[in-house]
């Protein structure tokens, strides 16, 4: 355990008309050293998780944190990107400085701003996490992608259409007390089973509520040192935080399975000394319910082609064996692409020290997170567990 979570913020997450990214950056990067019980002079190093691809003309932003207090200004300052796991990535790299000993205190943002983009070239930034020389050309962009990996698993495992509806509905039902989420209401299995007009077919056999949310929004947190972090208010302790990263072109891998997330969470299991039953809940990354579906298997919790068992008998539900998405996920809470594995990770934080309000797994001791950039292209795995 090198490096802990001391403090963290989080804005609202949806269409955040009034807002910009400059904005949302600022607020968060000044609340969580606040909530951290530090100034800008502590801070060693800032990592940004901004995507971009296009949501944004600014394209050189790790800066604007700077923007938070003008004692941040000469600090060093980098952008990462990893698509949909860019907040994950940045996460990772603030642990990095911290177990290279080149830093003491980190402080990481992640936040984007989506809404703002004509829809058809949301879809077509979003493309850009796929190989285009084969994927390019999909219609539905990137809902195109997981809608292509859901007919494939259901040509081979039969019609998943139910357990699909579950997990949705489930993180639809757990996302309306998170203050933070897009959407707050829960819409119940039978919407999410059937089509109807506001529920239509997307790609392939997902329907709207299969899909995630296109969201504006930032999350930031404060990564100490442990010893810095145990003189601190509060600290969250990574048990482990692994990093696979897998080809790009489906053509290359079976789809199916998604052998960078298993391979990721493998490594952090034993990192961590742990088991996947020791874990009190877990975040993944449930941009497309098929994902979450997969992700089952991948991790571990059921075998191959049995992961619609696991949503129909309500294991994964906040009162089950393992609770999934307790914060409604990123179905529910939305996904501002670059903000998405720093919201993880700082929702983790909030659940380990018994804050997370309404969303609260009781006796939560061990959490597991899992973030993904394209088709389980970019995998990232952290263990947290609060040590103060």
């Amino acid at each position: 355990m090198t490096a802990c979570i001391v403090g963290w913020a989080h804005s609202s997450f949806g269409k955040l008309a009034e807002e910009t990214l400059e904005g949302l950056i600022v607020k968060v990067a000044r609340e969580a050293l606040d909530h951290a019980g530090i100034g800008p002079d502590d801070v060693d190093e800032i990592v940004l998780g901004h995507f971009n691809a296009g949501f944004s003309a600014q394209d050189f932003t790790a800066s604007l944190v700077l923007q938070a207090d003008a004692r941040l200004r000469f600090k060093p300052a980098t952008r990462v990107e990893n698509a949909c796991a860019t907040g994950s990535a940045a996460v990772r790299q603030g642990t990095r400085a911290i177990a290279a000993r080149s830093a003491r205190v980190v402080l990481v943002v992640g936040a984007e701003q989506m809404t703002t983009t004509p829809g058809p070239e949301i879809g077509k930034n979003l493309l850009k996490a796929s190989y285009l020389p084969e994927d390019g050309d999909i219609p539905a962009g990137f809902a195109g992608v997981f809608g292509k990996i859901a007919a494939a698993y259901f040509q081979k495992h039969g019609d998943q259409s139910d357990a699909l509806a579950r997990i949705a509905a489930k993180n639809h039902k757990n996302g309306v007390d998170n203050p933070y989420a897009q959407m707050r209401k829960d819409l119940g299995y039978d919407f999410c089973r059937q089509e109807s007009e506001r529920n239509p077919y997307v790609a392939g056999p997902l329907k709207r509520t299969d899909c995630s949310l296109v969201s504006d929004g930032a999350a930031a947190i404060v990564l100490a040192d442990t010893q810095t972090a145990l003189s601190m208010r509060r600290a969250v302790a990574f048990r482990a935080n692994e990093h696979v990263q897998d080809f790009l072109p489906m053509s290359k891998r079976d789809i199916l399975l998604f052998e960078g997330c298993e391979q990721a969470w493998e490594r952090a299991l034993k990192s961590a000394g742990v088991t996947l039953g020791d874990l009190s809940f877990v975040e993944t990354h449930d941009c497309f319910t098929i994902a979450e579906l997969i992700e089952y298997e991948a991790m571990g919790l059921a075998k191959r082609g049995q992961g619609a068992s696991i949503a129909l008998e309500g294991q994964t539900e906040k009162d089950g064996r393992l609770p999934v998405n307790p914060s409604g996920g990123l179905k529910a809470k939305g996904h501002p692409i670059g903000a998405t594995g720093v919201s993880m990770h700082a929702l983790t934080a909030m659940q380990l020290t018994g804050e997370a309000g309404g969303i609260q797994v009781p006796g939560a001791r061990l959490g597991g997170i899992f973030n993904m950039g394209g088709a389980a292209v970019a995998n990232y795995v952290s263990i947290l567990e609060r040590i103060k």
